[in-house]
């Protein structure tokens, strides 16, 4: 459903992605796991059409991002990093807009609407503006916001970055969900998040793919040794 090919992004001299190559398939939840600036979300904006590459693709459900953008983007579920949203709007307000820009009319977009705001356990804020929320309802409305067309391939970039326990255990659960039908990316630099949602973590650092597997089988195998140091450096992060 998603195929990465030799992306690559330079900034000036500064190569930010390194010649990266994957793919997910449908019912794969793959944990992008690497440290602040190694290039996850670098790589999330090329496979969404939200950056240009320098060089190589990404084919999501055989449209490709480059040659065809619109067809590719309408595949695609994206819920960046400190999503941004119109806070002055009600919650049912913003994604009656977003369905709106998605294309779906008339009855369709209610239906939408009622459908996600189920799904992202919105119902007692629908009608609250987005500035009034918590961090946790507001991260689970721009969730809303990305799967309202219900999209075959969804990419999130830190989704439950600075939410408490609970905000949390609501967020994966929606992941869990949804997991069967779709083929998800998760960016992120916790372990803890690869474990609860992920069935498989591709380790990224200096722009480049350090190591590609279920979370169980990267732990229990590592002859280079650097798999081991990518990983103590994230459980010391999580530690401070």
């Amino acid at each position: 459903m998603l195929k990465v090919e030799n992306l690559r992004k330079s900034f000036g001299d500064f190569e930010a992605v390194k010649g990266i190559t994957f793919s997910v398939k449908k019912g794969e939840v793959l944990g992008f796991l690497g440290p602040n600036g190694a290039g996850k979300s670098t790589t999330m904006r090329m496979i969404t059409g939200f950056l240009p590459p320098t060089s190589g693709t990404a084919v999501i459900c055989g449209h490709d991002i480059s040659a065809d953008p619109v067809a590719a983007k309408a595949c695609i579920g994206y819920l960046p990093e400190s999503a941004p949203s119109y806070r002055a709007m009600t919650v049912e307000d913003f994604l009656t807009f977003c369905a709106k820009v998605r294309g779906f009319k008339g009855a369709d977009v209610k239906a939408k609407v009622d459908a996600v705001i189920e799904k992202a356990r919105l119902t007692s804020v629908r009608r609250q503006t987005i500035e009034t929320l918590s961090k946790g309802y507001r991260q689970r409305t721009c969730f809303a916001q990305a799967v309202i067309h219900d999209p075959p391939v969804l990419i999130m970039d830190e989704p439950t970055d600075g939410l408490d326990p609970n905000q949390k255990f609501v967020v994966r659960q929606m992941i869990k969900e949804m997991s069967a039908d779709k083929a998800i990316i998760i960016s992120t630099h916790i372990l803890e998040e690869v474990d609860a949602v992920c069935t498989r973590a591709l380790i990224i650092a200096d722009g480049e793919i350090k190591a590609d597997g279920t979370p169980d089988a990267l732990r229990a195998k590592d002859p280079s040794g650097k798999l081991d140091v990518v990983f103590r450096k994230l459980t010391m992060k999580e530690e401070k």
